[in-house]
């Protein structure tokens, strides 16, 4: 996953990615990890030694953890349990935790002001993350990710998926649990953490070799937890999107979509500039979380309308309203516009 990120990156910014170490570049990712495991472990002499050992630990675990709900096939779900949906976000609430951990346990004032930041945006995102999920455990009655997905099988007319996201409440339901999840991977443009050119490196300020490498390892488990319950949720799971491809196996299907949202995360890297974090906040606060709000009142118009053409349109009229009422008051395109500033020549 580094490396096809280099790779892609590179390709949208018209430079060279990885091509010198083993052919085209493909063994980077193993030079980079001998690297970091060579490397001195550096401790500050006034750090909780403790604390600053298990922060990295920790993280990691949980993001590994939240992997073991997600149904990648037919039968194929690790851990089949009643509230995999609940466990997921309790397992995955103790990333703010493990921050909290790295910034307190470095004692360094950036480390501990990057682990505020961090633990800011990620509450402030964990609700309408949370919430936009609620709409479709409504729905199918189930916490349990199985039933979700075998929720979304079969067609409409005989052609159309009947995956959520065909859905007006699902389709906004989806893109606000994608924005929230970049935010919880500290993805860009929501990498307001790590703002190089402000607090040095943030929470990792003090870490040092494979520490350090823990918490890009758990950033991109992350990146894939928070993909497939996207895909398991709103995009059918591992169901195929057609009748005529349907010979396939299950876990190509999934993966397939998988891969596609992963491309989606490298492809708003490579576009979008960091944000300031005034604008993090009041997206989260005065846009999120209202439009998460209508998703969820949205969903039931849409279930007691009777599912069909008629509840499709009432649906639509419910984000549309709230959509165009937030985006007047808020006068989006001026807040949260990337602010210009011009001398006198």
């Amino acid at each position: 996953m580094s490396v096809l990120e280099r790779k892609i990156l590179a390709r949208m910014q018209n430079r060279y990615g990885p091509n010198r170490v083993g052919p085209f570049g493909l063994f980077q990712p193993i030079a980079d990890g001998i690297k970091m495991l060579i490397k001195e472990d550096i401790v500050p002499a006034r750090a909780d030694k403790i604390v600053h050992f298990l922060a990295p630990v920790l993280i990691a675990a949980a993001a590994i953890l939240a992997l073991g709900i997600i149904p990648y096939g037919r039968n194929m779900t690790p851990f089949t349990i009643d509230g995999g949906v609940l466990f997921f976000f309790a397992v995955g609430s103790t990333t703010e935790l493990a921050v909290f951990m790295a910034g307190w346990g470095s004692n360094n004032k950036f480390s501990m002001l990057g682990a505020m930041r961090a633990i800011a945006q990620m509450i402030s995102y964990e609700l309408p993350l949370i919430i936009t999920v609620l709409p479709v455990v409504m729905v199918v009655s189930s916490l349990t990710p199985d039933r979700i997905v075998a929720a979304q099988a079969g067609y409409t007319f005989g052609l159309v998926p009947r995956w959520f996201v065909f859905t007006p409440w699902g389709a906004a339901a989806f893109v606000l649990f994608f924005v929230s999840g970049l935010v919880e991977s500290n993805r860009t443009p929501f990498d307001v953490p790590e703002g190089e050119s402000e607090i040095v490196a943030g929470h990792m300020t003090e870490y040092s070799g494979f520490k350090y490498a823990t918490f890009f390892l758990a950033e991109y488990i992350g990146m894939f937890a928070i993909s497939g319950l996207s895909v398991t949720l709103f995009l059918g799971g591992w169901h195929a999107p057609g009748r005529a491809v349907d010979f396939l196996p299950s876990y190509v299907w999934f993966f397939t979509k998988l891969s596609a949202l992963l491309f989606v995360y490298i492809w708003v890297r490579g576009t979008l500039p960091r944000t300031r974090i005034d604008q993090i906040m009041n997206f989260a606060w005065k846009f999120m979380l209202p439009m998460a709000f209508a998703c969820i009142i949205a969903a039931a118009v849409w279930h007691y309308a009777g599912r069909g053409l008629r509840g499709w349109l009432w649906s639509l009229l419910v984000i549309t309203t709230v959509y165009t009422m937030l985006s007047v008051v808020l006068d989006m395109g001026r807040k949260f516009a990337p602010r210009v500033y011009r001398f006198a020549e």
